[in-house]
């Protein structure tokens, strides 16, 4: 049996980086749209990327066939090319320095497990109609929902240093 085709188009927004962050995700099977988002109070631009695509992927119900359009390069890169790299030298970059964002990296992998994934770039601000509702909806979450929603930063990552102006 042929599995279901599902297009997702994620965006992450951020006011500062790293500062209160939304992300959204528009998960469309045939004529059925389905959008989530969420939001942090204390995030990075890149978390927040990654968010919206592990959230939209762990919100499908089966096995799938999964387009996921983003216009990350973050995001892509790092699923399509960096990502066997990392595992191959223990979560650790080309210059022995521990991955950013491990957390997301592994539960994006437990989460892509299911499904046949193709990673698709969508150029940002550039008119993509599912890109620009996404990217509004999460720019919207970062305004409105991010100051109830918990920190969300790389465990790994020293603390961010407060700043007077």
């Amino acid at each position: 049996m042929a599995l279901p085709i599902v297009h997702i188009y994620t965006d992450g927004a951020c006011l500062g980086n790293p500062g209160p962050g939304g992300w959204a995700a528009l998960l469309r099977a045939g004529d059925n749209d389905k959008v989530i988002t969420g939001a942090s109070r204390l995030t990075t631009n890149n978390r927040m990327e990654m968010r919206a695509a592990l959230n939209a992927l762990q919100a499908l119900g089966k096995p799938s066939q999964v387009h996921l359009h983003t216009d990350s390069q973050y995001l892509r890169q790092g699923i399509t090319a960096w990502l066997p790299k990392w595992q191959r030298n223990g979560w650790m970059t080309a210059e022995r320095k521990p991955v950013k964002n491990q957390d997301l990296w592994k539960a994006l992998v437990a989460a892509l497990a299911p499904h046949q994934v193709q990673w698709d770039w969508v150029k940002g601000h550039a008119g993509h109609a599912e890109n620009e509702r996404v990217d509004g909806l999460a720019n919207a979450a970062a305004h409105t929902q991010a100051a109830a929603g918990a920190p969300d930063l790389d465990p790994s990552a020293p603390a961010p240093q407060s700043r007077w102006v």
